[in-house]
């Protein structure tokens, strides 16, 4: 499986795998992609951790609700490994403030 952080209010649009743009009908279903109960706290932003299986290669994003001009096409390249995944989840526990117990 791969994996690829997501800011909320964005979705996911088309997907790519090895022979270019997800075809439904050779592969006779949609592409695995879920969005994990799991999220980050980034910037003031939430990014949600969406699982994809290990074939796709690009996912295009968009935002969910743009009343203005569209923002152009933004394509993930870079989708990370669940050890990727685990790294980034331990960073961000590290720079949370420790509970004092006195």
């Amino acid at each position: 499986m791969k994996y690829f952080f997501l800011s909320d209010g964005w979705t996911t649009g088309r997907v790519w795998e090895f022979g270019g743009l997800w075809n439904e009908l050779g592969w006779q279903r949609k592409p695995h992609m879920v969005r994990l109960n799991l999220s980050i706290q980034e910037q003031g932003e939430t990014l949600w951790l969406y699982q994809v299986e290990e074939t796709v290669l690009m996912v295009e994003v968009k935002p969910e609700n743009t009343t203005s001009e569209p923002i152009g096409q933004v394509v993930l390249k870079r989708l990370i490994t669940a050890e990727q995944v685990i790294e980034r989840l331990c960073a961000v526990t590290e720079a949370l403030p420790k509970p004092d117990f006195q």
